[in-house]
């Protein structure tokens, strides 16, 4: 059970505006104790009886333009020196970095460092809370000892959006248990290419499952942003494209058409504005040539004018200062990305001359007052939902959920969920309990490799990083005798005695910027000599891979009996094990295409690729025959989705797939139009005759294997009403 909000938890900030106000004449300061008596109200924004809209409304009407500068500022925490800044410059947001952390690293430490500055940016005459945001993409992963959680690419494998919604609130539960009530999470985005260094923080490569996966924002946000202590700020991330840029470069550019952007990459954003997301952090990355943090036609016109989005932009770390591909601030790139739509600028270390400079652009009108307004109202109104006003300070009834036996069996959950059994020959696996096992490779017993990036530090890094269970000692705690159970990380020692030889392989920690692979995508060498050691013992080698993608290993797939893909489990590790030895079958499926050689990629379903496992793809235990009838060799299907509407108009997204028994080399979808007209058409060609379109595949989607599938999108003038579209195939 979550624990239940007490409104005293944290202590009225009605309170501390008035102590602040009074101690303003004398040059003091100070935040009351807990316990004082409430104050009355003094002022229309202070009472939380009114609707949050006339609240804005009245600070605005008594905010200084350096207030409201400042609520457009964010700082790392560690940047503030001295700590008084935060209420001197009216600062209205504090981050802490990936490698940005706390002495000691506990939850009650963070939290203490929380409301040290709470007390500090309440001190002000408006007395407006900050707010604080961190990286909690798979647990709170700053937290020594906190749960971490399979990163998104293993919770894209589990198919299965409501665990997901009860992960994001296992989340946003610890992430509160330390004050802090803003993570930058989840990612949204569509890896199209594995080489990309932020692959694993993609739910898949479909649109679809990212979309289906926003459910997190549920989670950590609950059904109304601050209902509860627990309700945490999501953010969307990274508008728009980052996981289509040409070769899978990190902060590289998208190349692509709006529809095939549109189609591709905008319908997660879609799904998360429709679930009230707070925030939206914009991608490093670029469309066509120019940056999304100077796109004002994407942020503005897109994402808040045609979809509606009604919280606030937040650029990424020092994106800003990137514009001009020059080092340091400068107004004109100040100006570029409010202009565009950016509410809230992660500075995150120069605030003075942020300030400064951002000043001097809104003095000269090349920011307006009405841009700076609007950024203040949607950054106000999100701290006045979170309750901020009336509960500034930490509420510690969550604190001792950080690491609780209960978010561990649920991660534990996730991660048995996420596994993804690719081969096994001779059904090696399950494991027998009662069984003579030698294990093996560099990640069996290494909590930071099983991790990944984003894990005590930006990057991540091998060896005991945190508390938690490894993969090994998952498999030693579930066997019948341990003593069974031999361990060497490099294979040395074994012999033909062994049952099976279990190597738990793959990559080392990474995050964006090192964690591209523009070479080879295949194991190191000390992967490739551990399993030349146990394949030369003449024992069934069942592979664990551990890593945050596909990586290139049919060299090697055949000297495997099995192989499970287990991503980036997390802390968990005994999720692994429950799967092995068969107390959980597994029912994982691919949330991105298994390539054959890196010389593929990028590969996708539906381009017409030979993958060596199919997007989708996933076996599990004891299963006998399709009890369903068995298909026409060339049958399909075609499902219709509206994208996106307007007035006078929409777009639409028509999924082909191959539900026959044999492959298809063509395919062809049509129906009524109703009187609409289509006016643009990617992934196929069109033809239209008595008021039904037909669309034939295009040269690269034709090919589809049985189960596959792919799509093809389309503009139109007119109502979309309700289509059937029939499927041939050929």
């Amino acid at each position: 059970m979550s624990p239940s909000r007490t409104l005293s938890a944290r202590r009225p900030a009605i309170v501390a505006t008035l102590c602040a106000a009074a101690l303003a004449l004398t040059g003091l300061a100070a935040v009351p104790p807990a316990g004082a008596p409430t104050a009355a109200v003094a002022r229309p924004y202070q009472d939380p009886s009114l609707p949050v809209p006339e609240r804005v409304d009245d600070l605005l009407s008594r905010m200084t333009t350096d207030d409201k500068l400042g609520q457009m500022t964010q700082v790392e925490k560690d940047a503030l020196v001295p700590q008084s800044d935060l209420a001197a410059h009216r600062i209205g947001s504090v981050l802490s970095g990936g490698d940005s952390t706390v002495s000691p690293n506990n939850p009650r430490t963070w939290a203490d460092t929380y409301d040290s500055l709470q007390r500090t940016a309440l001190t002000t005459p408006l007395g407006i809370p900050m707010i604080y945001g961190i990286d909690a993409v798979h647990g709170h992963n700053a937290v020594r000892g906190a749960t971490l959680f399979p990163h998104n690419i293993g919770l894209g494998a589990t198919r299965d959006p409501a665990l997901v919604q009860r992960v994001g609130r296992a989340v946003a539960e610890g992430v509160a248990g330390t004050g802090i009530d803003w993570s930058f999470a989840p990612c949204l985005c569509v890896a199209r290419n594995d080489r990309w260094g932020r692959t694993y923080e993609s739910f898949g490569e479909k649109p679809e499952l990212p979309t289906s996966m926003a459910t997190f924002v549920t989670g950590m946000q609950g059904t109304a942003l601050g209902g509860d202590g627990a309700s945490v700020l999501a953010t969307a991330k990274h508008y728009l494209g980052d996981g289509g840029t040409t070769g899978g470069v990190d902060q590289g550019n998208t190349e692509l058409s709006e529809a095939e952007l549109r189609a591709v990459h905008l319908p997660p954003f879609q799904e998360a504005v429709r679930r009230g997301v707070g925030s939206v952090m914009l991608s490093y990355s670029s469309w066509n040539g120019v940056r999304s943090h100077a796109h004002k036609y994407l942020v503005t016109d897109v994402l808040k004018s045609e979809l509606g989005f009604g919280g606030f932009v937040v650029s990424d770390w020092a994106a800003v200062d990137q514009l001009d591909g020059q080092s340091g601030f400068t107004g004109a790139e100040i100006t570029t990305a409010v202009n565009a739509g950016v509410d809230m600028v992660m500075v995150p270390h120069d605030y003075r001359k942020f300030l400064t400079l951002l000043r001097g652009e809104v003095n000269a009108g090349r920011i307006s007052q009405a841009r700076v307004d609007d950024a203040n109202r949607r950054i106000l109104t999100k701290k006045f939902q979170l309750g901020l006003f009336e509960r500034p300070l930490t509420d510690r009834s969550y604190t001792s959920s950080v690491g609780s036996a209960e978010h561990r069996a649920l991660a534990r959950q996730a991660v048995r969920a996420s596994q993804v059994l690719l081969k096994n020959d001779g059904g090696v696996l399950p494991l027998a309990k009662n069984a003579k096992l030698f294990v093996a490779g560099k990640s069996a017993d290494d909590i930071g490799n099983q991790s990944g990036g984003w894990t005590l530090g930006w990057q991540g890094r091998s060896g005991p990083v945190t508390e938690g269970t490894t993969v090994l000692q998952g498999i030693r705690a579930a066997a019948g005798d341990p003593s069974r159970i031999r361990y060497d990380r490099y294979g040395n020692g074994i012999d033909g005695s062994y049952t099976a030889a279990v190597a738990v392989v793959g990559e080392t920690p990474y995050a964006e910027m090192h964690g591209d692979r523009p070479g080879s995508m295949g194991l190191d060498q000390e992967d490739l000599q551990t399993l030349a050691r146990l394949k030369a013992s003449g024992v069934p080698v069942v592979v664990v891979l551990v890593s945050g993608r596909p990586l290139d290993i049919a060299a090697q797939l055949p000297d495997w009996k099995a192989l499970l893909a287990a991503w980036l489990p997390g802390t968990e590790g005994a999720g692994v094990s429950d799967v092995l030895f068969g107390d959980h079958a597994p029912t994982g499926k691919l949330p991105m295409t298994w390539m054959r050689s890196a010389s593929q990629q990028p590969i996708n379903d539906g381009d017409g690729k030979s993958p060596l496992f199919p997007y989708g793809h996933g076996l599990t235990y004891g299963t006998g025959p399709d009890p369903d009838p068995e298909p026409a060799p060339k049958a399909c299907t075609a499902q219709f989705k509206v994208a996106s509407s307007w007035s006078g108009g929409y777009q639409a997204e028509i999924t082909v797939k191959n539900t026959g028994t044999g492959p298809l080399t063509g395919w062809s979808a049509a129906w009524d139009l109703g009187g609409s007209t289509v006016t643009s058409l990617w992934n196929g060609s069109l033809t239209v005759a008595q008021g039904r379109a037909t669309v034939r595949n295009a040269a690269h989607n034709g090919a589809l294997s049985p189960g596959a599938t792919t799509s093809f999108g389309f503009t139109a003038n007119g109502g979309a009403g309700t289509p059937a579209p029939q499927c041939t195939g050929s």
